[in-house]
Protein backbone atom coordinates (compact mmCIF):
# COMPACT_ATOMS: atom_id res chain seq x y z
CA UNK A 1 0.00 0.00 0.00
CA UNK A 2 1.62 3.60 -0.60
CA UNK A 3 1.77 5.88 1.91
CA UNK A 4 -0.19 9.25 1.34
CA UNK A 5 3.22 11.24 0.11
CA UNK A 6 1.38 14.35 1.56
CA UNK A 7 0.78 13.46 5.03
CA UNK A 8 2.49 15.27 7.81
CA UNK A 9 5.36 13.67 9.30
CA UNK A 10 6.65 13.98 13.13
CA UNK A 11 9.96 15.52 11.99
CA UNK A 12 13.68 14.17 13.43
CA UNK A 13 15.47 17.29 12.82
CA UNK A 14 15.57 20.41 14.22
CA UNK A 15 17.71 21.75 12.12
CA UNK A 16 18.91 22.37 8.73
CA UNK A 17 22.59 21.43 10.21
CA UNK A 18 21.46 18.50 12.08
CA UNK A 19 19.22 17.04 8.92
CA UNK A 20 22.89 17.33 6.84
CA UNK A 21 24.70 16.03 9.56
CA UNK A 22 22.53 12.97 8.99
CA UNK A 23 22.88 12.54 5.36
CA UNK A 24 26.71 13.27 5.04
CA UNK A 25 27.21 10.23 7.88
CA UNK A 26 26.85 7.54 5.08
CA UNK A 27 29.48 8.85 2.30
CA UNK A 28 31.86 6.37 4.79
CA UNK A 29 29.28 4.40 5.86
CA UNK A 30 27.93 2.95 2.41
CA UNK A 31 30.49 4.60 0.10
CA UNK A 32 29.15 4.63 -3.61
CA UNK A 33 26.18 2.26 -4.11
CA UNK A 34 24.90 1.71 -7.49
CA UNK A 35 21.85 0.09 -8.56
CA UNK A 36 17.87 1.59 -8.78
CA UNK A 37 16.42 -0.89 -6.57
CA UNK A 38 16.28 1.49 -3.41
CA UNK A 39 15.42 4.62 -5.31
CA UNK A 40 12.52 3.01 -7.15
CA UNK A 41 11.51 1.88 -3.71
CA UNK A 42 11.46 5.26 -2.39
CA UNK A 43 9.83 6.92 -5.63
CA UNK A 44 7.01 4.48 -5.17
CA UNK A 45 6.53 5.29 -1.56
CA UNK A 46 6.42 8.98 -2.28
CA UNK A 47 3.64 8.37 -5.05
CA UNK A 48 6.20 8.72 -7.72
CA UNK A 49 7.16 12.57 -7.55
CA UNK A 50 9.49 12.80 -10.66
CA UNK A 51 6.94 11.86 -13.04
CA UNK A 52 5.59 15.62 -12.45
CA UNK A 53 9.23 16.82 -13.88
CA UNK A 54 10.65 17.55 -17.23
CA UNK A 55 14.45 16.71 -16.93
CA UNK A 56 17.34 17.59 -19.04
CA UNK A 57 20.14 14.72 -17.93
CA UNK A 58 23.51 15.39 -18.15
CA UNK A 59 26.32 12.60 -18.47
CA UNK A 60 29.92 12.55 -19.17
CA UNK A 61 33.61 12.13 -17.57
CA UNK A 62 34.43 16.20 -17.40
CA UNK A 63 32.16 19.41 -18.64
CA UNK A 64 28.79 17.98 -16.54
CA UNK A 65 28.86 20.96 -14.48
CA UNK A 66 29.40 23.64 -16.90
CA UNK A 67 26.78 22.31 -19.66
CA UNK A 68 24.31 22.57 -16.47
CA UNK A 69 25.37 26.09 -16.02
CA UNK A 70 24.79 27.35 -19.37
CA UNK A 71 21.79 25.22 -19.57
CA UNK A 72 20.30 26.46 -16.31
CA UNK A 73 21.21 30.49 -17.17
CA UNK A 74 19.81 30.28 -20.35
CA UNK A 75 16.90 28.92 -19.30
CA UNK A 76 16.30 31.58 -16.26
CA UNK A 77 16.88 34.02 -18.61
CA UNK A 78 14.33 33.58 -20.84
CA UNK A 79 11.95 33.35 -17.86
CA UNK A 80 11.05 29.97 -16.81
CA UNK A 81 11.81 28.37 -13.73
CA UNK A 82 14.85 26.06 -13.72
CA UNK A 83 15.73 23.60 -10.86
CA UNK A 84 19.59 22.12 -10.76
CA UNK A 85 20.99 19.52 -9.35
CA UNK A 86 24.91 19.05 -9.48
CA UNK A 87 27.33 16.96 -7.69
CA UNK A 88 30.02 17.48 -5.51
CA UNK A 89 28.93 20.78 -3.86
CA UNK A 90 32.45 23.42 -3.74
CA UNK A 91 31.03 25.12 -0.50
CA UNK A 92 27.71 24.11 0.99
CA UNK A 93 25.83 21.37 0.52
CA UNK A 94 22.85 23.07 -0.57
CA UNK A 95 24.77 24.22 -4.04
CA UNK A 96 23.73 20.51 -4.87
CA UNK A 97 20.02 21.19 -5.29
CA UNK A 98 18.68 25.19 -6.51
CA UNK A 99 16.34 26.92 -7.76
CA UNK A 100 16.77 30.04 -10.68
CA UNK A 101 20.85 29.89 -9.39
CA UNK A 102 19.42 29.71 -5.33
CA UNK A 103 20.36 27.31 -3.48
CA UNK A 104 17.95 25.29 -1.56
CA UNK A 105 17.01 27.42 1.58
CA UNK A 106 17.40 25.67 5.10
CA UNK A 107 13.54 25.63 5.82
CA UNK A 108 13.19 23.88 2.67
CA UNK A 109 15.71 21.00 3.25
CA UNK A 110 15.13 20.55 6.58
CA UNK A 111 11.39 20.07 5.83
CA UNK A 112 11.81 17.91 2.77
CA UNK A 113 14.49 15.80 4.82
CA UNK A 114 12.02 15.33 7.85
CA UNK A 115 9.64 13.98 5.44
CA UNK A 116 11.52 11.46 3.81
CA UNK A 117 13.89 9.86 6.74
CA UNK A 118 10.86 6.98 7.70
CA UNK A 119 10.70 6.10 4.16
CA UNK A 120 14.68 6.28 3.88
CA UNK A 121 14.86 4.24 7.34
CA UNK A 122 11.87 1.95 5.90
CA UNK A 123 13.78 0.78 2.33
CA UNK A 124 17.20 1.00 4.58
CA UNK A 125 15.73 -1.90 6.96
CA UNK A 126 14.47 -4.00 3.36
CA UNK A 127 17.29 -3.05 0.70
CA UNK A 128 20.19 -1.77 2.69
CA UNK A 129 20.86 1.60 3.58
CA UNK A 130 20.83 4.40 0.42
CA UNK A 131 24.05 6.37 0.02
CA UNK A 132 24.74 10.05 0.68
CA UNK A 133 24.19 10.27 -2.97
CA UNK A 134 20.70 8.35 -2.98
CA UNK A 135 19.04 10.61 -0.08
CA UNK A 136 20.44 14.12 -1.81
CA UNK A 137 18.79 12.81 -5.05
CA UNK A 138 15.51 11.88 -3.57
CA UNK A 139 15.36 15.39 -1.47
CA UNK A 140 15.86 17.16 -4.97
CA UNK A 141 13.11 14.86 -6.50
CA UNK A 142 10.58 15.97 -3.46
CA UNK A 143 11.71 19.23 -3.39
CA UNK A 144 11.44 20.19 -6.85
CA UNK A 145 7.98 17.92 -7.50
CA UNK A 146 6.42 19.76 -4.43
CA UNK A 147 7.73 22.76 -3.10
CA UNK A 148 9.48 24.64 -6.09
CA UNK A 149 7.81 23.60 -9.31
CA UNK A 150 10.01 24.50 -11.74
CA UNK A 151 9.53 24.60 -15.64
CA UNK A 152 12.70 22.28 -16.17
CA UNK A 153 14.59 20.48 -14.15
CA UNK A 154 18.93 20.41 -15.43
CA UNK A 155 20.06 17.33 -13.80
CA UNK A 156 23.52 16.29 -13.51
CA UNK A 157 24.36 12.55 -13.24
CA UNK A 158 26.42 11.35 -10.62
CA UNK A 159 28.74 8.19 -11.42
CA UNK A 160 28.27 6.69 -14.80
CA UNK A 161 24.45 6.68 -16.12
CA UNK A 162 23.22 3.41 -16.10
CA UNK A 163 23.09 2.58 -12.75
CA UNK A 164 23.27 5.83 -11.47
CA UNK A 165 20.33 7.04 -8.73
CA UNK A 166 19.39 10.17 -11.10
CA UNK A 167 18.71 7.43 -13.76
CA UNK A 168 15.45 7.39 -12.36
CA UNK A 169 13.86 9.53 -14.62
CA UNK A 170 12.98 10.08 -18.15
CA UNK A 171 13.96 13.10 -19.77
CA UNK A 172 13.02 15.24 -22.69
CA UNK A 173 16.42 15.06 -23.56
CA UNK A 174 19.57 13.46 -22.48
CA UNK A 175 23.80 15.12 -22.95
CA UNK A 176 27.09 12.90 -22.47
CA UNK A 177 29.23 15.59 -22.65
CA UNK A 178 32.66 13.71 -23.28
CA UNK A 179 34.36 10.30 -22.13
CA UNK A 180 37.29 9.94 -20.09
CA UNK A 181 39.27 7.71 -17.91
CA UNK A 182 37.56 8.27 -14.39
CA UNK A 183 36.11 6.06 -11.60
CA UNK A 184 37.27 2.97 -13.85
CA UNK A 185 36.88 0.36 -10.89
CA UNK A 186 33.15 0.79 -11.07
CA UNK A 187 32.58 1.58 -14.76
CA UNK A 188 35.15 -0.43 -16.61
CA UNK A 189 38.53 -0.25 -17.94
CA UNK A 190 38.02 0.48 -21.32
CA UNK A 191 37.09 3.77 -23.25
CA UNK A 192 34.12 1.88 -24.48
CA UNK A 193 32.42 -0.08 -21.47
CA UNK A 194 32.85 3.63 -19.65
CA UNK A 195 30.84 4.75 -22.46
CA UNK A 196 28.15 1.99 -22.28
CA UNK A 197 27.74 3.12 -18.70
CA UNK A 198 27.16 6.55 -19.29
CA UNK A 199 24.96 5.64 -22.43
CA UNK A 200 22.40 3.62 -20.33
CA UNK A 201 20.76 7.36 -19.26
CA UNK A 202 19.72 7.02 -23.23
CA UNK A 203 15.43 6.57 -23.24
CA UNK A 204 13.33 5.31 -25.36
CA UNK A 205 12.64 8.05 -28.52
CA UNK A 206 14.48 10.42 -26.32
CA UNK A 207 17.14 12.51 -28.29
CA UNK A 208 21.04 13.15 -27.19
CA UNK A 209 23.17 15.68 -27.65
CA UNK A 210 27.64 14.51 -27.54
CA UNK A 211 30.24 16.24 -28.04
CA UNK A 212 32.01 12.58 -27.62
CA UNK A 213 35.19 12.08 -29.91
CA UNK A 214 36.77 9.05 -29.32
CA UNK A 215 35.44 6.17 -32.02
CA UNK A 216 35.48 3.06 -29.55
CA UNK A 217 33.16 5.67 -26.92
CA UNK A 218 30.90 6.88 -29.95
CA UNK A 219 30.01 3.28 -31.33
CA UNK A 220 29.01 2.41 -27.68
CA UNK A 221 26.44 5.79 -27.60
CA UNK A 222 25.06 4.84 -31.09
CA UNK A 223 24.62 1.24 -29.90
CA UNK A 224 22.40 2.14 -27.24
CA UNK A 225 20.81 5.13 -29.50
CA UNK A 226 20.18 2.54 -32.13
CA UNK A 227 18.30 0.20 -29.67
CA UNK A 228 16.25 2.76 -27.83
CA UNK A 229 15.34 4.80 -31.25
CA UNK A 230 17.15 8.23 -30.42
CA UNK A 231 18.62 10.68 -32.22
CA UNK A 232 22.45 11.60 -31.93
CA UNK A 233 23.94 15.04 -32.06
CA UNK A 234 27.08 14.81 -32.32
CA UNK A 235 29.70 18.08 -32.00
CA UNK A 236 31.34 17.74 -35.49
CA UNK A 237 28.29 16.06 -37.24
CA UNK A 238 25.00 17.80 -36.49
CA UNK A 239 26.38 20.57 -35.40
CA UNK A 240 29.66 22.57 -35.49
CA UNK A 241 31.78 25.45 -33.73
CA UNK A 242 34.33 27.53 -35.28
CA UNK A 243 36.15 29.61 -32.69
CA UNK A 244 36.48 33.26 -33.76
CA UNK A 245 38.86 34.86 -30.72
CA UNK A 246 40.02 33.62 -27.29
CA UNK A 247 41.77 35.60 -24.62
CA UNK A 248 41.37 35.27 -20.82
CA UNK A 249 38.27 35.72 -19.94
CA UNK A 250 36.25 36.34 -23.24
CA UNK A 251 36.47 33.52 -26.08
CA UNK A 252 33.83 34.32 -29.28
CA UNK A 253 32.52 31.15 -31.09
CA UNK A 254 29.92 30.59 -33.99
CA UNK A 255 27.66 27.58 -33.81
CA UNK A 256 26.20 26.15 -36.83
CA UNK A 257 23.13 23.91 -36.25
CA UNK A 258 21.07 21.83 -38.17
CA UNK A 259 18.01 24.20 -37.46
CA UNK A 260 19.62 27.51 -37.47
CA UNK A 261 23.22 29.15 -37.21
CA UNK A 262 24.05 31.59 -34.34
CA UNK A 263 26.87 33.74 -34.69
CA UNK A 264 29.57 35.38 -32.57
CA UNK A 265 28.10 33.88 -29.19
CA UNK A 266 30.95 35.37 -26.60
CA UNK A 267 31.14 33.32 -23.06
CA UNK A 268 33.29 34.08 -20.26
CA UNK A 269 34.53 30.87 -18.61
CA UNK A 270 38.04 29.94 -20.03
CA UNK A 271 40.15 27.35 -21.88
CA UNK A 272 39.00 25.59 -25.82
CA UNK A 273 36.93 22.88 -23.35
CA UNK A 274 34.47 25.34 -22.34
CA UNK A 275 33.94 26.88 -26.01
CA UNK A 276 32.79 22.69 -26.49
CA UNK A 277 30.69 22.31 -23.58
CA UNK A 278 28.64 26.22 -24.41
CA UNK A 279 27.83 24.02 -28.09
CA UNK A 280 26.95 21.63 -26.47
CA UNK A 281 24.71 23.53 -24.25
CA UNK A 282 23.45 25.62 -27.39
CA UNK A 283 22.45 22.51 -29.29
CA UNK A 284 20.28 20.89 -26.23
CA UNK A 285 18.53 24.23 -26.20
CA UNK A 286 17.98 24.09 -29.88
CA UNK A 287 16.47 20.75 -29.75
CA UNK A 288 14.34 21.83 -26.54
CA UNK A 289 13.23 24.67 -28.88
CA UNK A 290 12.42 22.76 -31.75
CA UNK A 291 10.68 19.54 -30.37
CA UNK A 292 9.55 21.04 -26.77
CA UNK A 293 8.26 24.09 -27.64
CA UNK A 294 10.90 26.19 -25.20
CA UNK A 295 10.91 29.83 -26.19
CA UNK A 296 14.40 31.69 -25.84
CA UNK A 297 14.95 35.35 -27.12
CA UNK A 298 18.18 34.94 -28.92
CA UNK A 299 19.25 38.57 -26.67
CA UNK A 300 18.85 36.53 -23.50
CA UNK A 301 20.71 33.63 -25.17
CA UNK A 302 23.60 35.80 -25.76
CA UNK A 303 23.64 37.47 -22.12
CA UNK A 304 22.96 34.20 -20.51
CA UNK A 305 26.08 32.37 -22.45
CA UNK A 306 28.11 35.82 -21.76
CA UNK A 307 27.35 35.91 -18.09
CA UNK A 308 27.45 31.59 -17.09
CA UNK A 309 30.00 31.08 -14.64
CA UNK A 310 30.70 27.65 -12.18
CA UNK A 311 33.08 27.67 -9.55
CA UNK A 312 36.24 25.69 -9.38
CA UNK A 313 36.53 25.67 -13.21
CA UNK A 314 39.68 27.90 -14.46
CA UNK A 315 38.48 30.39 -11.99
CA UNK A 316 40.52 33.62 -10.85
CA UNK A 317 40.15 33.89 -7.23
CA UNK A 318 42.90 36.37 -6.15
CA UNK A 319 44.24 38.90 -8.88
CA UNK A 320 47.35 39.98 -6.64
CA UNK A 321 49.55 37.32 -6.81
CA UNK A 322 47.55 35.80 -9.83
CA UNK A 323 45.80 32.61 -8.74
CA UNK A 324 43.02 30.12 -10.55
CA UNK A 325 41.67 27.12 -9.25
CA UNK A 326 40.65 24.70 -11.47
CA UNK A 327 38.53 20.92 -10.82
CA UNK A 328 40.67 18.85 -13.17
CA UNK A 329 41.21 15.15 -11.41
CA UNK A 330 40.99 13.08 -14.10
CA UNK A 331 43.94 12.56 -16.96
CA UNK A 332 41.20 14.31 -19.74
CA UNK A 333 40.89 17.03 -17.23
CA UNK A 334 44.46 17.58 -17.12
CA UNK A 335 44.55 17.74 -20.60
CA UNK A 336 42.24 20.43 -21.37
CA UNK A 337 43.92 22.75 -18.10
CA UNK A 338 46.94 22.29 -19.74
CA UNK A 339 46.08 23.43 -22.95
CA UNK A 340 43.80 26.08 -21.55
CA UNK A 341 47.22 27.12 -19.51
CA UNK A 342 49.58 27.07 -22.67
CA UNK A 343 47.07 28.95 -25.19
CA UNK A 344 44.77 31.56 -23.05
CA UNK A 345 47.17 32.54 -19.95
CA UNK A 346 50.14 34.61 -20.49
CA UNK A 347 52.92 34.16 -17.18
CA UNK A 348 56.65 33.78 -16.40
CA UNK A 349 56.34 30.96 -14.22
CA UNK A 350 53.44 28.73 -13.42
CA UNK A 351 53.36 27.46 -9.72
CA UNK A 352 51.03 24.51 -9.27
CA UNK A 353 49.56 23.46 -6.03
CA UNK A 354 47.13 20.10 -6.09
CA UNK A 355 45.46 17.79 -4.33
CA UNK A 356 44.05 14.56 -5.42
CA UNK A 357 41.61 11.46 -3.93
CA UNK A 358 43.32 8.42 -3.65
CA UNK A 359 42.48 5.72 -6.29
CA UNK A 360 43.13 8.55 -9.51
CA UNK A 361 45.29 7.93 -12.50
CA UNK A 362 48.11 10.46 -10.93
CA UNK A 363 50.32 9.13 -13.38
CA UNK A 364 48.05 9.49 -16.80
CA UNK A 365 47.19 13.57 -14.87
CA UNK A 366 50.89 14.52 -13.88
CA UNK A 367 51.66 13.21 -17.93
CA UNK A 368 49.88 16.50 -18.95
CA UNK A 369 50.85 18.67 -16.14
CA UNK A 370 54.33 18.24 -15.70
CA UNK A 371 55.89 19.54 -18.86
CA UNK A 372 54.94 22.95 -18.30
CA UNK A 373 55.41 23.53 -14.23
CA UNK A 374 58.26 25.55 -12.94
CA UNK A 375 57.52 24.80 -9.10
CA UNK A 376 54.90 21.94 -7.74
CA UNK A 377 53.36 21.88 -4.62
CA UNK A 378 51.71 18.55 -3.49
CA UNK A 379 49.22 18.50 -0.64
CA UNK A 380 46.56 16.42 1.02
CA UNK A 381 42.32 17.50 0.97
CA UNK A 382 40.48 17.58 3.71
CA UNK A 383 38.91 14.12 2.90
CA UNK A 384 38.53 10.57 4.08
CA UNK A 385 40.25 9.25 0.86
CA UNK A 386 42.55 11.76 0.28
CA UNK A 387 46.09 10.81 -1.85
CA UNK A 388 49.26 10.94 0.51
CA UNK A 389 51.11 14.17 -1.09
CA UNK A 390 54.37 12.42 -0.87
CA UNK A 391 52.92 9.28 -2.67
CA UNK A 392 52.41 12.03 -5.52
CA UNK A 393 55.72 13.28 -5.18
CA UNK A 394 57.50 9.73 -5.92
CA UNK A 395 55.44 9.84 -9.22
CA UNK A 396 55.81 12.96 -9.95
CA UNK A 397 59.73 12.96 -9.13
CA UNK A 398 60.44 9.86 -11.47
CA UNK A 399 58.11 11.48 -14.51
CA UNK A 400 60.31 14.59 -13.93
CA UNK A 401 63.19 12.78 -14.36
CA UNK A 402 61.96 10.60 -17.66
CA UNK A 403 61.05 14.29 -18.62
CA UNK A 404 64.36 15.40 -18.34
CA UNK A 405 62.81 18.48 -16.02
CA UNK A 406 64.96 17.71 -12.74
CA UNK A 407 65.03 21.92 -12.13
CA UNK A 408 61.30 21.52 -11.25
CA UNK A 409 61.05 22.37 -7.34
CA UNK A 410 58.56 19.38 -5.85
CA UNK A 411 57.29 20.40 -2.39
CA UNK A 412 55.30 18.27 -0.56
CA UNK A 413 53.12 19.83 2.43
CA UNK A 414 50.17 17.64 3.67
CA UNK A 415 48.35 20.69 5.34
CA UNK A 416 46.66 22.50 2.42
CA UNK A 417 46.10 25.84 4.04
CA UNK A 418 49.82 26.20 4.58
CA UNK A 419 50.94 24.90 1.02
CA UNK A 420 48.00 27.08 -0.06
CA UNK A 421 50.56 29.94 1.39
CA UNK A 422 53.47 28.89 0.54
CA UNK A 423 52.28 29.08 -3.21
CA UNK A 424 50.50 32.90 -2.93
CA UNK A 425 54.58 33.76 -1.26
CA UNK A 426 56.15 31.95 -4.43
CA UNK A 427 53.74 33.30 -7.19
CA UNK A 428 55.40 37.07 -8.48
CA UNK A 429 54.00 39.51 -9.78
CA UNK A 430 54.14 37.76 -13.57
CA UNK A 431 53.66 34.77 -12.26
CA UNK A 432 50.67 32.58 -11.87
CA UNK A 433 49.35 29.93 -9.55
CA UNK A 434 47.17 26.82 -10.45
CA UNK A 435 45.50 25.62 -7.43
CA UNK A 436 43.63 21.85 -9.15
CA UNK A 437 42.81 18.55 -8.01
CA UNK A 438 39.83 17.30 -6.70
CA UNK A 439 36.72 19.80 -6.25
CA UNK A 440 36.88 19.04 -2.52
CA UNK A 441 40.09 20.72 -2.60
CA UNK A 442 38.27 23.61 -4.36
CA UNK A 443 36.01 24.21 -2.01
CA UNK A 444 38.38 24.50 1.10
CA UNK A 445 40.37 27.38 -0.81
CA UNK A 446 37.53 29.24 -1.65
CA UNK A 447 36.05 29.43 1.62
CA UNK A 448 38.83 29.98 3.36
CA UNK A 449 39.97 32.96 0.68
CA UNK A 450 36.34 34.45 1.47
CA UNK A 451 36.96 33.62 5.59
CA UNK A 452 40.10 35.53 5.07
CA UNK A 453 38.67 38.59 2.99
CA UNK A 454 35.79 38.79 5.38
CA UNK A 455 37.99 39.04 8.42
CA UNK A 456 40.07 41.34 6.59
CA UNK A 457 36.73 43.83 6.06
CA UNK A 458 36.12 42.97 10.09
CA UNK A 459 32.85 40.91 9.32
Amino acid sequence: MTKDANAPIQGSFRTAREAIDWIVRFIPMTGIKLGLERMEKLMELLDYPHRRLKFIHVAGTNGKGSVCAYLTETIRQAGYDVGTFTSPYIETFHERIRLNGENISDEDLLQVVNKIKPLIDEVAAEYGQPSMFEISTVIAIEYFARTAYPDFVVWETGLGGRLDSTNIVSPLVSVITNIGHDHMDYLGDSLASIAAEKAGIIKAGVPVISAVEQPEALQAIEDKAAEKKSKVYLLGREFHLETVASVEGEQTFHFEGLFRRIPNVSISMNGPHQVKNAAVALMTLEVLRQYYALIVDDEDLYRAMRTTSWPGRLEKVSDNPRIVIDGAHNPEGAEALAVSLTTTYKYRKLHFMMGMLAGKNHSGYFRHILPIVDTLILTEPNWHKKASAADLAAIARTMLAELGRDQVEVIIEPDWKTAFERTKELTAQDDLAVVSGTLYLMGDIRSWIKHQSDSEKGW
